[in-house]
């Protein structure tokens, strides 16, 4: 069985497994096996399972890694018995029974909140469910402000919704309290307030890296400095 912990990339909403590359190629040219699923983006609970179930079926240890919404996700699923550690990348870092809503309800609240665009989606047997995106003009400067614009461009068209409903879901469990966990903070976030971030990994007892003048989109825009706190965290757990 591998020593070396697997690590498995988990995107947030807005986003998909894509924004992980050039961390992937990072972890790559050092030996590190890497997985980037798709979430499916369907609600607290379900997306959770889902990612604890592809985890469950990696042989050997398994380092989960959360993106923003990601982050609220490792926290459920990262309970899964082969999982070793927690890695946080500007992200939500849910108590047990907190939803998303409740955690930056007690702060002043992102330009994200004002700018998403509701759609609607076939729910089985209800009515149509509602899911978000970020408002294609507002995209660039709360996503992803330094990365270049011909990207951010192609980014903003290729976003994946959220469910509305996952913002009021409540964490069934939170793995950071009996697991290592390490989280990077973007200090120049416009989706989450890195206020949020900070108080939820300093709760968690993370290990902190903070990023002064990072975007949301950090996985994007500095997938070296990413990559270098994911290694961190294999190394510890190894």
């Amino acid at each position: 069985m591998p020593t070396t912990p697997t690590v498995l990339l988990v995107h947030g909403a807005f986003a998909d497994a894509g924004s992980w590359s050039g961390v992937i190629a990072e972890l790559q040219n050092h030996g590190i096996p890497v997985l980037a699923p798709p979430n499916p983006l369907r609600g607290l609970a379900s997306d959770a399972a889902y990612i604890a179930s592809v985890a469950s079926q990696i042989d050997g240890p398994v380092v989960l890694v959360g993106h923003s919404y990601g982050g609220a996700l490792i926290t459920v699923a990262g309970t899964t018995e082969n999982v070793v550690g927690l890695v946080y990348i500007a992200a939500y870092v849910l108590e047990e029974g907190e939803s998303l809503g409740e955690l930056q309800g007690r702060f002043p609240l992102s330009q994200l909140v004002s700018n998403l665009k509701e759609w609607t989606y076939p729910s089985e047997g209800t009515e149509p469910a509602v899911e978000v995106t970020i408002k294609a003009e507002a995209y660039p400067e709360i996503f992803a402000a330094d990365v270049p614009a011909s990207v951010t461009k192609v980014l903003a068209a290729a976003q994946r919704p959220l469910a509305a409903a996952a913002f009021a879901e409540t964490a069934s469990a939170a793995a950071w309290q009996t697991k290592p966990s390490w989280a990077l903070v973007a200090g120049a976030d416009q989706a989450i307030n890195p206020e949020v971030e900070r108080f939820g990994a300093k709760r968690a007892g993370a290990t902190i890296v903070e990023l002064e003048g990072a975007s949301h989109a950090v996985a994007v825009s500095q997938p070296q400095q990413v990559a270098d706190l994911i290694r961190e965290a294999v190394r510890a757990t190894s």
